[in-house]
């Protein structure tokens, strides 16, 4: 790979000081442990700040030192960096969020609300939090992680969200009042990525509650894109979601429709989902033959396949993290190296870069300290092990403190030309831009885990296996573990059979020689009480005839560690696609 290219480009405009942790005369890459530290600082100078001056608002204003409501009220950005402070091992302030959350978050407020950002951001963040609180060091309650407090809140967030998909296509709305759903007057126009970016959250939340309408909606909108899809076989910007007609026919892989592809790659790791994985191929196929030049990706109409921008944007800049996941190293590598040469030029990433002039797009010259340039880095880092990525991170860190460190945080770059600021630090950069950061320099953080090392949990529906590794950043960068999806998903009739195995666990415990059966007529199974007991409140509604039984083993999770099925998966489905 002709990485020693980059210099020759003359792209080099900033030129940062050299650093302790900078690679010496022969090449060395930058010392990880030195630049951890250096994203931990940047974390606890963002993070403190929002405390002291912007909570119990979404945002800090860092320029200003104070805070404001941005996408609904709901303190967004203690949500979203709850995982990463145990992501930087500070479970004592993880544990305080969560009971802070528990005692404040209300949904019943009469706030329009983006059903998108709502649902990454908030449903995700809880989710997250809800299957990693009890490696915080969280009490959780009897029948964790298919209950407790987290898991409640995100499932009420979520069912806010629903009424914004009761459209004749099933595609949502982009806005719903959270206290009197979807207003008379609201657009039906929706991004293609307000459409397409659920499966993650709400195919985890149905496996956890046992509630399928969640999952459900979320099929049905993948599928109504799916089948919008022009006969070249590429989506647009934006859609009515009523009529299912294209209002805007630019196809690319930015704004607007980024994460939908996200989440067909990612919903078909978490679900072991073949069709998904098939229908991002599909769009694969098509992106490379009427959007991709030169290792660029451009923006055509969708039904001709003509260009209407040669723009590079900087939310492009997670499509090598995603070639990464389907195995595509060589093409993601390529690509991560163009968009590397872009943020050398400025010290960041252009909202908007036009390729044939190599510079800027006029009103489009900021950057809000987005993170998918350096999530790019993270993947294909684990893939390769190339130091080249571990540049772009030292790269980040000098910049990003250079330019935006302000008082009271850091503030959004408004400007790359000249530098100047915006009065805004969103909620992304402490869930995501320094969490990448950190995970790029910390190549033993349990989110990397191998499979060595997992937890055995007992649930209402036997033993499962957490915490193995494997882990699914939502698009928000919240990590979800896919072996969560295994703890409570069970059909009705089987719980009863999981049922039986734990009234014969039970009475061995005791000390009975046998299990002894019971009726339906003399009432719902009752586990002892004490530690370790079970809550039986799932099985309410289920009064039915028993089935047969069948023995099935009391371990529900597969044996085999997730990451080994994560390494083998792109392979896997590229050979039955």
């Amino acid at each position: 790979m002709p990485f020693r290219l980059l210099a020759p480009l003359g792209l080099l405009c900033l030129l940062l000081p050299l650093h302790r942790g900078a690679p010496g005369p022969d090449g060395s890459a930058p010392d990880p442990a030195h630049y951890r530290e250096r994203v931990k600082a940047m974390f606890y100078h963002a993070y403190d700040s929002y405390l002291e001056n912007a909570f119990p608002y979404d945002e800090l204003r860092p320029l200003t030192c104070d805070g404001h409501d941005t996408w609904g009220s709901f303190s967004l950005t203690l949500i979203d960096a709850l995982d990463t402070l145990l992501i930087l091992g500070n479970v004592s302030e993880f544990q305080r969020v969560v009971e802070v959350l528990q005692d404040n978050l209300d949904f019943d407020i009469d706030v329009n609300a983006s059903v998108f950002e709502t649902n990454i951001r908030v449903v995700g963040g809880l989710l997250s939090a809800h299957l990693l609180s009890k490696k915080a060091g969280v009490e959780v309650e009897a029948g964790w992680p298919c209950a407790g407090p987290l898991l409640s809140m995100a499932e009420e967030a979520a069912r806010k969200l629903l009424p914004a998909f009761q459209t004749p296509t099933g595609m949502p709305y982009g806005t719903v009042n959270l206290l009197h759903g979807v207003n008379p007057g609201e657009t039906p126009v929706t991004c293609t990525a307000g459409i397409g970016t659920f499966i993650v959250e709400f195919a985890t939340l149905s496996s956890l509650t046992g509630d399928p309408v969640f999952e459900d909606v979320a099929r049905v909108a993948l599928t109504r894109l799916w089948e919008s899809r022009s006969d070249i076989g590429l989506v647009g910007n934006h859609i009515d979601v009523l009529t299912g007609k294209w209002v805007a026919q630019d196809a690319g892989i930015g704004a607007g429709v980024d994460s939908y592809f996200e989440y067909l790659v990612k919903g078909a790791i978490l679900l072991q989902d073949k069709k998904l994985m098939a229908m991002f191929l599909e769009y694969n196929k098509a992106i490379r033959n009427y959007t991709r030049f030169d290792d660029w990706y451009l923006w055509v109409q969708m039904y001709k396949g003509t260009v209407s921008m040669p723009v590079f944007q900087s939310l492009e800049a997670y499509w090598p993290g995603l070639q990464s996941l389907i195995g595509d190293i060589d093409n993601a590598m390529r690509t991560f190296l163009n968009y590397y040469t872009v943020w050398k030029q400025f010290g960041g990433l252009p909202e908007f870069y036009n390729i044939p002039q190599g510079y800027t797009v006029e009103k489009r010259e900021g950057y809000p300290l987005r993170p998918e340039l350096i999530e790019s880095a993270m993947y294909l880092y684990r893939a390769t092990g190339d130091p080249t990525l571990l540049e772009l991170g030292r790269d980040a860190v000098e910049s990003i403190e250079k330019i935006s460190k302000v008082e009271c945080g850091f503030a959004t770059i408004k400007d790359l030309r000249d530098h100047k600021l915006d009065n805004r630090m969103e909620s992304f950069f402490l869930a995501e831009t320094v969490k990448y950061l950190y995970l790029l320099f910390d190549p033993t953080n349990f989110i990397h885990n191998n499979g060595s090392t997992f937890d055995a949990v007992i649930t209402p529906y036997g033993e499962c296996i957490l915490g193995a590794g494997g882990y699914i950043f939502n698009t928000e960068a919240h990590p979800i573990d896919p072996a969560a999806l295994h703890c409570c998903r069970r059909l009705k009739e089987e719980q009863w059979e999981v049922e039986g195995l734990m009234k014969e666990f039970y009475s061995l415990k005791r000390g009975r020689s046998r299990f002894q059966k019971t009726t339906m007529s003399s009432g719902p199974w009752k586990p002892p009480a004490g530690p370790g007991a079970f809550s039986d409140e799932n099985h309410d509604g289920m009064r039915e005839k028993k089935p047969t039984k069948r023995r099935i083993p009391l371990l529900s999770c597969p044996s085999q560690p997730f990451t080994s099925k994560l390494a083998l998966l792109g392979q896997v489905f590229l050979d039955s696609s």
